[in-house]
């Protein structure tokens, strides 16, 4: 095959996706609703999961039903630059002009004079959404990879003057889950706790299958084999795919690749960023793919308050799966392998 359908690049919408419509369809009814009950949901997931994808869809679904959609940087002036993007939004500068709002103060370049620069950002901010609200205008901001920082917590505060104010303003972001953690535990924001928080899981195996079937001319066994094999990560379900696809269809022969790429570009980053008794619990599981949790806990002699957390905290990364009561097994396809293989580094 000369034309890959899978790709390798992070954040990319890919040629083959598995969409997730049950959560895109949670979304945009709630933000599209007359009277919306959310005007902020925060997507979160392991990384390779799929949460930019996931929220490139959404805010594209939402542009085309002609919301406007400002994408933001989470290490930036997060409030200036929406400000400036707003501004040079094509089609919204004539409103803000006409209406007075002078940026200037800010660094931001407007053709009026007539007014004093305003020199608050908030203020701003405000008064720009005002004039896009009488005109029956939506804001959809999106902000990828949130992390606890002093800008982002300045944003989060004035978002939500915004929505008190009942302005038409909306927020997506995603993040990591101990990165949003931490961020909902700042002492004035605690109003994320009520915001909705989707966590992208696994895709179905089924429709994993039809794709590998369909492009890479598997029998429907094989791609149900291959599909297994990925166990539904998102990033996996791309990664076999490529490599599959570059080995003529030959699976088994693109697995060594394919273990590698996980391994150098996604484990090796999540490895580092465990605390040793995490690894310490995912290596005990490793051993045995899976494992009773009354084993674990026997194996890692910790007291039982202790162990319960370090176990919640994995499977709210999306490292561990405890849908089945009393066990505990790995998410990640071929995790296991790079567990063992590191558990003593």
């Amino acid at each position: 095959m000369n034309n890959n359908p899978y790709t390798l690049t992070f954040g990319k919408e890919p040629p083959q996706m598995i969409q997730r419509f049950a959560q895109s369809s949670e979304i945009l009814e709630t933000f599209s609703d007359d009277s919306p009950s959310q005007q902020i949901y925060m997507v979160t997931g392991v990384r390779g999961s799929g949460k930019t994808v996931f929220m490139t869809s959404i805010a594209r679904k939402l542009e085309e039903d002609s919301w406007i959609v400002v994408e933001l940087n989470s290490s930036g002036e997060i409030l200036k630059e929406l400000a400036a993007k707003l501004y040079n939004t094509k089609g919204l500068s004539r409103i803000f002009d006409d209406a007075g709002i002078d940026l200037s103060f800010f660094g931001i370049s407007v053709n009026i004079k007539k007014n004093n620069p305003i020199t608050d950002l908030g203020t701003a901010v405000e008064l720009m959404l005002s004039k896009l609200s009488k005109r029956h205008k939506r804001v959809l901001i999106t902000i990828d990879e949130v992390s606890n920082t002093k800008e982002m917590q300045y944003f989060a505060g004035a978002f939500q003057i915004l929505v008190r104010h009942e302005l038409p303003v909306f927020l997506l972001m995603t993040g990591l889950y101990e990165n949003i953690n931490k961020l909902q535990n700042e002492e004035n924001l605690t109003f994320l706790y009520r915001a909705p928080k989707l966590y992208l899981g696994a895709l179905n195996i089924g429709r994993i299958a039809d794709s590998y079937e369909k492009l890479l001319g598997l029998s429907r066994e094989d791609a149900l084999s291959l599909a297994k094999m990925s166990k539904g990560y998102p990033l996996a379900f791309q990664v076999l795919g490529y490599f599959s696809c570059n080995k003529g269809g030959d699976y088994m022969a693109a697995l060594p690749d394919a273990r590698q790429y996980l391994a150098e570009y996604v484990y090796e980053k999540i490895w580092l960023e465990l605390s040793r008794i995490e690894k310490d619990l995912l290596t005990c599981i490793a051993l045995r793919k899976q494992i009773e949790v009354k084993a674990v806990k026997a194996a890692m002699d910790l007291p039982a308050n202790e162990f319960s957390v370090y176990r919640d905290r994995l499977i709210k990364k999306g490292l561990l799966d405890g849908s089945t009561r009393g066990v505990l097994r790995l998410t990640l396809p071929f995790f296991d392998d790079y567990v063992n293989e590191h558990a003593d580094l």
